[in-house]
């Protein structure tokens, strides 16, 4: 007899409608999966098995033949050990055809009947709802991740039996729904505000512009000048996540196996600061099965690249790509995968081996064929894709025993939101662009205009200083950023002579 139960495949940060067949047929007592399977699916055989008779009902004694379709995609994990079952016990007689074509089933059984979570939940109930099923099956540890999808049910499960009962009508369970005041609060961590951050005024004034447009900033400074400090609080500047960016947000950790366990939505943006050994598909994602990486996990946050020179040379060259496209394209031999990665990036670096070189209270004990080899390890053309270029000093005495407080991050942050609103209208009617350190060389002509005074000033410090072409827009781009925080519709002169003081560095 055949049975067909309906799950899901992730592809990238998406999920690919599954279908299970399962035949049973007299002959020889045999179990094969077929359909591309890997060797956590291979081995489900062994765990179905296993759980359907520690559940107390037969397993066929016959040939059982398991296939995945569509067959041509590659199958990971031990997420299809419950919907196989449940297609074995239907093919076996137990549990009717029709029960089961309503319903997506995903998860991993335990040799005792037990269902255990999986990676992934958050695209595989958005595959469901978008195919139109009644509900989904998942393992009750999912649950809180599943229950923030509207337009579908979720069933909650923790053992194959209350599956089958569920399916037969002789048990109750109610669909699992979360408050969305409860799921998607914004409570912020208290422990970081820029009120914390004595002086470097000028530095918490090119962060607030960053934070605007979502504008790359290069942080170059001696140790204990405050780099770090002004990093981590960056996100707290940044405006709200909204429910579509959490979605996406939340996707992406549930795929990577970072979301945390009681947190069904992310709502806070990402802050990510890996360390400088990280390996290549660590930080730009890959593997024999592509896995996101640290640049997608910071997708609608902030990735702090501390220590910038200690990295690998080629590791940072492919941060080219992501930094220009907003996102990462892996491409293996059968399967070629794009992952989102619209981050705002922070790098920081010494600007010696020692970490003295100019600083003016402390004594530099390297000499210049060492400082060229430091500062080598960054290319010219990842430098030019970083939009401000900043020099923070080390901290005065009188500042640093100063006991008058700084503007807060909520003060920063309502002009950050302010500026955000200006340019979610101009891009409303757009696709691709949700800031203005993303708009296209032609979105930068029909909005990035100024005037004759400004443009003669634009053209001498291009001359100068031996800018490309990619830093000429990206000036324009920060001009536009400070004229929308003036609340200004047109470009100044004064807009464009900070942006280009942010640019000096390169």
């Amino acid at each position: 007899m055949l049975a067909k139960v309906n799950s899901c495949i992730i592809i990238g940060v998406e999920g690919l409608s599954l279908e299970i067949e399962v035949d049973i047929a007299s002959g020889l007592p045999m179990f094969s999966t077929v359909g591309l399977p890997d060797g956590a699916v291979k081995e489900s055989k062994d765990r179905v098995k296993a759980a359907i008779k520690n559940c107390g009902y037969d397993f066929p004694n016959k040939r059982i033949t398991v296939n995945l379709a569509p067959a041509n995609v590659k199958k990971e994990g031990a997420g299809y050990d419950l919907p196989i079952a449940l297609g074995i016990l239907s093919a076996n007689g137990l549990i009717p055809p029709e029960k089961l074509s309503c319903y997506s089933i995903v998860g991993e059984l335990s040799l005792d009947g037990k269902v255990r979570g999986v990676r992934g939940m958050l695209p595989v109930v958005l595959n469901a709802r978008d195919q139109q099923m009644k509900g989904i099956l998942v393992p009750s540890e999912n649950s809180k991740e599943a229950g923030v999808v509207d337009g579908i049910e979720v069933i909650p499960i923790h053992y194959l039996y209350e599956a089958v009962e569920y399916l037969l009508g002789e048990r109750e369970i109610e669909p699992y729904k979360n408050s969305f005041d409860t799921t998607f609060s914004h409570e912020e961590d208290s422990s970081l505000d820029f009120s914390d951050v004595k002086g470097q005024e000028h530095a918490k004034r090119a962060l607030e512009i960053a934070a605007s447009g979502n504008h790359n900033v290069l942080l170059k400074g001696p140790p204990g000048a405050g780099k770090t400090m002004l990093a981590r609080r960056i996100t707290t500047i940044l405006p709200q996540l909204s429910f579509e960016e959490a979605l996406e947000t939340t996707k992406i950790h549930s795929i990577a196996g970072t979301l945390p366990e009681d947190v069904a939505l992310i709502s806070q943006r990402p802050f990510r600061a890996p360390h400088h050994t990280i390996s290549d598909a660590g930080l730009i994602g890959g593997g024999s099965y592509p896995k996101p990486g640290e640049v997608s996990l910071a997708h609608n946050g902030v990735l702090f690249l501390d220590e910038l020179t200690e990295f690998r040379k080629r590791l940072l060259e492919m941060l080219r790509q992501p930094l220009e496209d907003r996102k990462v394209t892996i491409a293996r031999v059968n399967m070629s995968l794009a992952f989102p990665a619209d981050f705002l990036l922070v790098a920081a670096y010494n600007p010696c081996p020692c970490g003295f070189h100019g600083d003016r209270g402390n004594r530099c004990i390297c000499n210049a064929v060492q400082v060229q080899n430091y500062i080598s390890k960054l290319s010219g053309p990842l430098l030019d894709r970083m939009d401000m270029h900043l020099e923070i000093g080390a901290l005065p005495y009188s500042e640093m025993n100063t006991t008058a407080k700084s503007e807060s991050s909520s003060e920063i942050r309502q002009r950050v939101n302010r500026a955000h609103a200006i340019q979610k209208a101009r891009f409303s009617q757009l696709k691709g662009s949700r800031s203005n350190a993303a708009m296209s060389p032609s979105m930068v002509e029909k909005y990035c205009t100024i005037d004759n005074t400004g443009r003669s000033l634009l053209q001498m410090s291009v001359e100068r200083l031996g800018l490309s072409a990619r830093a000429y827009h990206r000036i324009l781009k920060i001009a536009r950023t400070i004229a929308d925080l003036d609340d200004s519709g047109s470009i100044e002169k004064q807009h464009v002579a900070e942006a280009i003081q942010y640019r000096r560095l390169g």
